[in-house]
């Protein structure tokens, strides 16, 4: 899809180093898609305290960091989960820039219409279930074949580029992204980290578990310092991709 993409970070208050965060995106393959997760969690890797209040735990240059991630993208996926507890705008307001194409993971179709995600805006919306599951009024429906009772990432992604989008955000929730990163399908990691200390509550991460060490994730990262004390880490996971 040849979508504009929005200015560079540093016009927007960030710092020419920071600016490079967006390299990557910018520098998409044009024949593959470019998948990028965003994860905003505590010291502590929560993403929630136990009865689900999320909303106050990134900081202001946090979140004008998600926004001009959204503005970068063509599409941003969440997953019903997510809907359900927060029912996101999933939309570019902090940044210069479009909003990108708003897609919810539903497997089963159980959302229904309502949701703020489904406003017509101009920006177009998608959800993905499986096979004879229903899709809500204004949404356009992408079928996916499950195997093993779950939705394939890598078919997702597939889906998704087929009908032109590019460089696609995975922003939740924490399910979601594992999911994604566990199929080996994310490109790039960022993980932005607030300096609070929840203590219990929604880990960040859950992904498939691992007997060793040598087999852990280890993608080569740089960290920025913002304003205000978070702190984001990039993670490059392009050494683990796994060719779609």
């Amino acid at each position: 899809m040849n979508r504009p993409l929005a200015p560079p970070p540093c016009e927007a208050g960030a710092t020419p180093r920071l600016a490079d965060v967006f390299a990557p995106l910018l520098a998409a393959p044009p024949d593959v898609p470019f998948l990028i997760a965003q994860l905003g969690q505590s010291l502590d890797g929560r993403i929630a305290t136990i009865t689900g209040e999320s909303r106050d735990i990134s900081g202001p240059a946090a979140l004008d960091h998600l926004h001009r991630l959204r503005a970068h993208v063509d599409a941003v996926v969440v997953g019903a989960g997510t809907v359900a507890a927060d029912d996101p705008m999933l939309t570019v307001r902090r940044a210069p820039g479009p909003s990108p194409a708003r897609v919810v993971i539903d497997p089963t179709g159980r959302l229904g219409g309502g949701w703020r995600w489904l406003a017509e805006d101009g920006a177009a919306r998608f959800i993905v279930t499986t096979p004879g599951a229903s899709a809500p009024a204004g949404a356009a429906h992408i079928v996916v074949e499950p195997r093993d009772g779950a939705l394939p990432p890598a078919r997702i992604a597939a889906a998704l580029f087929e009908r032109g989008f590019r460089r696609i955000l995975v922003e939740g929730g924490a399910r979601t992204i594992a999911a994604f990163l566990d199929a080996g399908c994310i490109d790039r990691l960022h993980a932005l980290v607030a300096p609070v200390i929840i203590g219990s509550g929604r880990a960040g991460l859950d992904l498939a578990p691992i007997a060793r060490l040598d087999l852990a994730l280890r993608p080569i990262t740089t960290a920025y310092v913002l304003e205000g004390g978070d702190v984001l880490f990039d993670c490059d996971f392009s050494r683990t991709r796994k060719n779609p």
